[in-house]
């Protein structure tokens, strides 16, 4: 309780704050920003335990944590005069926006592993925690900038990193500093006009920052097109895997009893009715055929838009931790994984592949965004082109349960095999690693 009030009075400090300097009505659209993030399980942080104290960057020059630079400077010892040198490991500090738990886990996490795999050492920090961002800096040889935008701490990550000469290499993992791919996105029509005007407001200032790094990775092949759109910088490849963590999760035993045929589909974030749309009527056409056929929705998802004649099929789970989303996954047969085909859904990874694949669940995927390449079609799962009867893909599985589970087990077999940590393809660019260590 005493938490909760703590929390709406720096909310209540905030948004005075900005009326103050930005005038009432910019005060408020930012504050119904912050809302419809928090609605959508993207809460922007407020890192109060991190960040009191420090009023943007002008502040930060005057407290006694930056007393060290002002000391430096006056003994002309400011500037270091070479690059750091390698010890008898390389120490790669990652500095980002943690507050997405998907994000958090898949690019920044579970970098880990792939560092400990080229004999490197990893260390991270959210970029509101100023005291910890300095220090992970002052023995790194390089630093690695995470989905971060144009902002007082960052500019201070970056004086700070060009005073220690670190090569900086910037993740990003969908399209954010491009205005084409939200201006074109179709899951915008799902949500107010002014988080659309906001995004779009937004994609310069990630840009900004992209471009203030020596090298740049991304998620998926097409986003590595897109981004050399924006930068000059090299762009790696690094694609999500399956870490020690995912890989724990395991597939349920097969019911020996007959049971609901059950398909998934799960929506991290606020918009996929419209994903959802691309099968809608193939999926109410598979379900209209038995009773004994569920369709099982995790996370957003605005159930309204579905027909009223099969709502009593439907179950719906809310938006929960990564555990809780997994145990609801693995209760299912199949998964389905539709996307509209437009610029932004291209620039998406295969997570939810990988999830699913994980607890040995089948995917069926479209031939947007990278999920196709985690998809062997027939084998571990099946993709599905323009046009494709996804009615009649999963009324195969129906009449053959086996194949669903050997789909399944195939599934999880491939991505031990090819998803998890390493150090070269399919997961990531060679080239990064050699950057990153060199």
């Amino acid at each position: 309780m005493m938490r909760s009030a703590a929390v709406a009075f720096r909310l209540a400090r905030r948004f005075t704050q900005y009326a103050k300097k930005e005038g009432l009505r910019t005060a408020t659209r930012r504050a119904l920003i912050w809302w419809r993030y928090a609605g959508s399980g993207q809460r922007p942080s407020i890192a109060p335990e991190v960040t009191a104290g420090h009023g943007g960057l002008s502040a930060f020059f005057r407290s006694e944590d930056s007393s060290f630079w002002t000391e430096t400077a006056e003994k002309t010892a400011f500037c270091v005069s070479t690059p750091p040198i390698l010890r008898q490991r390389p120490k790669i500090a990652m500095i980002g926006d943690l507050n997405l738990p998907q994000c958090r886990k898949y690019r920044v996490e579970q970098l880990a592993e792939i560092f400990a795999v080229a004999e490197a050492d990893y260390v991270f920090s959210h970029y509101e925690d100023l005291p910890r961002c300095m220090d992970i800096m002052q023995d790194a040889t390089h630093l690695l900038l995470y989905r971060l935008r144009s902002h007082p701490h960052v500019t201070r990550h970056l004086y700070e990193a060009r005073r220690l000469k670190l090569p900086i290499l910037y993740d990003i993992d969908d399209p954010l500093f491009s205005v084409p791919a939200y201006a074109t996105y179709g899951n915008m029509a799902a949500l107010p006009p002014e988080l659309k005007a906001h995004f779009i407001d937004e994609a310069p200032h990630y840009a900004d920052i992209m471009n203030m790094a020596d090298a740049v990775s991304v998620s998926t092949p097409a986003l590595r097109d897109h981004a050399a759109e924006f930068t000059t910088r090299p762009v790696f490849l690094r694609r999500n895997f399956a870490d020690a963590a995912t890989l724990e999760a395991r597939p349920l035993p097969p019911a020996e009893e007959a049971k609901d045929f059950r398909l998934c589909f799960a929506s991290g974030s606020h918009g996929h009715e419209i994903d959802f749309a691309e099968i809608g009527a193939d999926v109410m056409r598979f379900l209209s055929r038995g009773a004994d056929r569920k369709l099982v929705i995790l996370g957003h998802f605005d159930t309204k838009r579905l027909p009223t004649e099969i709502r009593s099929q439907v179950e719906t789970h809310r938006f929960t931790d990564y555990a809780g989303y997994l145990s609801h996954l693995a209760s299912c047969d199949a998964a389905v994984m539709p996307l509209a085909d437009d610029l932004f859904n291209r620039c998406k990874s295969g997570v939810r592949v990988i999830d699913a694949a994980s607890v040995g669940v089948p995917s069926l995927v479209g031939r947007v965004s990278d999920m196709q390449a985690l998809v062997e079609d027939g084998r571990s799962g099946r993709v599905l082109g323009a046009g494709a009867d996804w009615a009649q893909a999963l009324e195969d599985l129906v009449r053959d349960p086996g194949l669903a589970r050997q789909m399944g087990r195939n599934a999880r077999a491939d991505l031990e095999a090819n998803w998890s940590a390493r150090k070269n393809a399919p997961v990531i660019d060679p080239e990064m690693i050699r950057w990153a260590t060199a």
